[in-house]
């Protein structure tokens, strides 16, 4: 019999890919991973409703009592010296160079299917990882990569775009193949959850500028040609593409067009120059390939774009410069470029610069 740990957040999802894999015959472990630091600089956030959050005592139990539902031993793997380091310091760093990191990533990719799983290997025997994401996996010539999800509302293959070939090869996805609402009518009849739960889990719950600890600077809102247009109280604020709170008066409506760490600038411009053809990425992961052969791809430049046509060029070893068949709105330095053929991820990148 196969084993398999699956990793409990104590929501409706990874309850029920639990419930799953140990109905499909598999013998079921669960493990949760605590990622808040008692000595952490970094500040608590407000809304309890985050995954980097220190009131996890109540949350511990909760998810044991699941468990014994379920028929499953659950064990809790502390990765919050890791987390600290790899995900929060480089959230910050990331910000303070005016870039917009995706932690999200990071932490799915080095923490919860990197050390966690590692740790406990240390501790348990177990032949595959599971979680309760909304993806697949599929071997393509030999190579694994991420394939969207059945329900494409719920689909988390984004995030999963950094996992590595070890990573995959050992890895299930128990949820790919059903809706969001199959999983709810799931969750309801084994009384895991109360009918109508609410689970949103945000990587932090509160404003994100929180965990830069920066105090306010007054810097200068510049139009594009170095107008000054207005103040503000630190770039780290603004992002790229924003347009609310801008707090400025002109004849057509400004948005955040580029971040300046070095002369904490934030330069606006009209919609138009938040529209862009080319980026450069580095730091790749591949998937599906480890060419970019396709005369197009489908390049996703956030987490809830729908994905836009382009083309992918390798220009270095590790790096790729992707043109768009058209304009496509507010591409950020920082993000993740996660480039698909149809619906099966083909590698990830992150964007470093933008051009067109």
């Amino acid at each position: 019999m196969k084993k398999v740990l699956v990793g409990l957040s104590g929501g409706i999802d990874s309850s029920v890919a639990a419930y799953l894999l140990k109905r499909d015959g598999y013998e079921v472990e669960g493990v949760t991973m605590l990622i808040w630091k008692k000595d952490s600089p970094y500040p608590a956030p407000v809304s309890p409703n985050s995954c980097y959050n220190p009131n996890k005592a109540e949350e511990i139990a909760k998810i044991g009592k699941i468990a014994e539902k379920i028929g499953i031993r659950h064990h809790v793997i502390d990765c919050s010296e890791l987390y600290e380091k790899k995900v929060l310091d480089n959230f910050k760093s990331e910000y303070m160079n005016a870039r917009t990191p995706n932690p999200c990533i990071w932490c799915n990719a080095l923490i919860k299917f990197g050390a966690m799983v590692d740790e406990a290997r240390k501790r348990l025997d177990f032949d595959y990882f599971a979680t309760g994401h909304y993806a697949r996996i599929v071997e393509r010539g030999g190579r694994y990569a991420v394939q969207k999800a059945v329900d494409l509302k719920k689909d988390q293959s984004y995030f999963l775009s950094r996992l590595s070939q070890e990573q995959l090869k050992s890895t299930i996805f128990p949820l790919g193949s059903y809706t969001k609402e199959e999983i709810r009518r799931i969750d309801c009849s084994l009384g895991f959850h109360q009918e109508g739960q609410s689970e949103s889990q945000d990587f932090y719950g509160g404003d994100y500028t929180e965990l830069l600890m920066k105090d306010d600077e007054k810097g200068d809102i510049v139009f594009k040609d170095g107008r000054k247009m207005g103040e503000h109280d630190g770039f780290w604020h603004y992002t790229i593409g924003q347009r609310k709170g801008l707090g400025i008066a002109y004849s057509e409506p400004l948005y955040v067009i580029a971040l300046d760490a070095g002369r904490n600038r934030v330069i606006v411009g009209p919609r138009e120059d938040t529209m862009s053809t080319k980026a450069v990425c580095r730091n790749i992961n591949y998937m599906a390939d480890t060419s970019f052969s396709l005369p197009e791809y489908s390049i996703k430049v956030r987490s809830t774009s729908p994905g836009s046509l382009g083309t992918v060029r390798q220009i270095g070893d590790d790096e790729v410069e992707i043109e768009f068949h058209y304009p496509v709105n507010a591409i950020t330095p920082g993000q993740s470029a996660v480039i698909y053929s149809d619906d099966v991820v083909v590698a990830s990148a992150i964007i470093d610069s933008v051009a067109g």
